[in-house]
């Protein structure tokens, strides 16, 4: 190919990346699907779809605070131990009833959520030095709450886990809540577009008169807030509190979720829609080479594989 070639062909480079940026986990989910459609058996059932939803439901709800937290450049390691913190608490509460219990953990996940965001915006730490304190802080805190696995025999915890209204369960519906509430924030708040100003020049914002500091100390909250939702609906779902493996490498799943669906590491910018598509897709992907029983360690693989490609569409859309 002669370099007259190569500049011409440079264009169409750039829009495949463009839309790949754009689209590409939607693609993705497409891609998926049909497969399952013509190679998986029972994929179309209602049962399947059910499943589907029910298990992607904690992932999702985590990768929708992280993305919060990704637009301001920063990042949060601790969620998992949030949620086993959070279900730590709902076991030790409960004897004061299902609400009070689902509230003292909730309170619980904004603290948390509270301590990395003054690390971070008031002492200046960064965001994965502290998160990974708290990462493993927190995951300590909730083992010496709840030493072992408790059961949960509360009926309205239960029923929050596996009860449905119009044949849709409590937990997708929660979670579609919190994405409309999200997508709403960030497309027509004031404080949503803050988020994207901190992310995309943080310098800049403080010149302006921006409330940086708040607003990251806002978003660290929302995010730890996020994951406790997450371990007391994951909770429920169990029907019992074990704070030694719930939440385990659930940080990773969000993060992938969030870059996957087009919001990118470096902050100043959110994808709602593509982190939904994201974390559909990182479940589809594992939901269908379990089904064909293919072990864990090629999961693992798909998964970077897919990691991999979305990072790499980022950085050359980033080139333009």
């Amino acid at each position: 190919m002669t370099t007259l070639d190569a500049r011409s062909a440079l264009p169409d480079r750039t829009r495949v990346i463009a839309w790949l940026q754009e689209y590409g986990v939607y693609a993705g989910v497409a891609a998926v699907v049909l497969f399952n459609i013509a190679f998986t058996p029972h994929f179309l059932s209602v049962e399947n779809f059910r499943t589907q939803a029910v298990q992607v439901t904690p992932v999702l709800i985590i990768a929708l605070g992280m993305a919060l937290v990704i637009a301001t450049g920063g990042i949060d390691l601790s969620v998992g131990s949030v949620m086993a913190v959070a279900a730590a608490v709902i076991s030790l509460y409960l004897g004061y009833g299902p609400v009070a219990a689902v509230l003292a953990a909730l309170v619980a996940g904004a603290a948390v959520g509270a301590v990395n965001g003054a690390l971070v915006a008031l002492a200046g730490v960064q965001a994965i030095v502290a998160t990974l304190a708290l990462m493993i802080g927190a995951r300590g805190l909730s083992l010496v709450l709840l030493p072992q696995l408790e059961g949960i025999r509360n009926p309205g915890i239960r029923a929050l886990g596996s009860g449905d209204l119009l044949g849709v369960p409590y937990l997708v519906w929660v979670a579609a809540v919190l994405v409309a509430a999200v997508a709403f924030t960030v497309r027509r708040t004031a404080f949503g577009r803050r988020i994207v100003a901190v992310g995309g020049n943080r310098r800049a914002s403080e010149l302006s008169g921006l409330p940086v500091r708040g607003t990251l100390l806002a978003v660290y909250v929302l995010c730890g807030l996020f994951a406790a939702v997450a371990g007391v609906l994951a909770t429920a779902r169990l029907q019992a509190s074990d704070p030694n493996s719930i939440g385990q490498l659930i940080e990773l799943s969000a993060i992938t979720a969030v870059v996957v669906g087009g919001t990118p590491l470096s902050g100043g910018r959110v994808r709602v829609a593509g982190t939904v598509a994201g974390a559909v897709l990182m479940q589809l992907l594992v939901s269908t080479l379990i089904k064909h029983d293919l072990p864990p360690s090629w999961t693992q693989i798909a998964q970077t594989a897919v990691i991999i490609a979305a990072v790499y569409v980022a950085r050359e859309r980033g080139r333009k």
